[in-house]
């Protein structure tokens, strides 16, 4: 029985996806849990995520540390960085004090030979990255809360800061209630979403899917 070339080439090709690593990208409106669900998934040894630290021109925020949460950078290196291509993503955020850059760079940090990571992002953002790294590469972790308790943990979190700011947490709020629409999510083709309203039982599901594709 002769193999035809055009077979063997789509095994060829079907293998090499196997061995190619993973984007995984968690997104959510504000105070969804995004961070401590992220924290959860990469202490999760047997999922062997690794992680990218992103770039902000945010001022650093009370507990955070330069190169952990981001690297914190000035405006004029987000410029800088553009013009030499290295931005694979960009998110601008228009907030009450101004524009505040998050943005992904060419770095050197990811490696998708064979290595799965977990970023945290925008619908914009995981967009960007499946232009960049090609849709079989980048896949979307959707969670979600009550609105009502997601402004209840915005409100709480900014008591926290040394110098609160709810103007901003209302803006925020409101931008994510368009930016993250039925619309929106079903444009980007996410149609899976993962309730955050047991940490336990959220994480356990979005582990078992990760798992799933390995």
């Amino acid at each position: 029985m002769q193999i035809s070339a055009k077979y063997v080439k789509m095994e060829e090709e079907k293998q090499l996806e196997d061995v190619m690593g993973k984007i995984y990208v968690l997104m959510g409106k504000s105070a969804t849990g995004k961070d401590t669900v992220f924290k959860r998934l990469i202490g999760m040894k047997e999922l062997a995520l690794r992680t990218v630290v992103g770039y902000t021109t945010r001022p650093i925020r009370r507990g955070e540390a330069d190169g952990k949460e981001y690297f914190f950078v000035s405006v004029e290196r987000w410029r800088k960085l553009q013009e030499e291509n290295k931005v694979i993503e960009s998110r601008t955020y228009h907030t009450v004090v101004g524009d505040w850059h998050y943005f992904t760079v060419d770095d050197g940090q990811i490696d998708l030979n064979g290595q799965d990571y977990l970023f945290i992002s925008t619908l914009s953002g995981y967009e960007q990255l499946r232009k960049f790294y090609g849709e079989e590469s980048v896949l979307p972790l959707y969670i979600e809360v009550e609105d009502d308790q997601r402004l209840w943990r915005s409100v709480c979190r900014e008591r926290r800061q040394a110098k609160p700011n709810y103007d901003e947490v209302c803006r925020r709020f409101l931008a994510d209630q368009q930016d993250f629409c039925e619309e929106a999510l079903l444009r980007a083709g996410i149609v899976k979403r993962y309730r955050n309203t047991d940490l336990e039982e959220c994480v356990k599901a979005i582990a078992a899917d990760i798992s799933g594709r390995k």
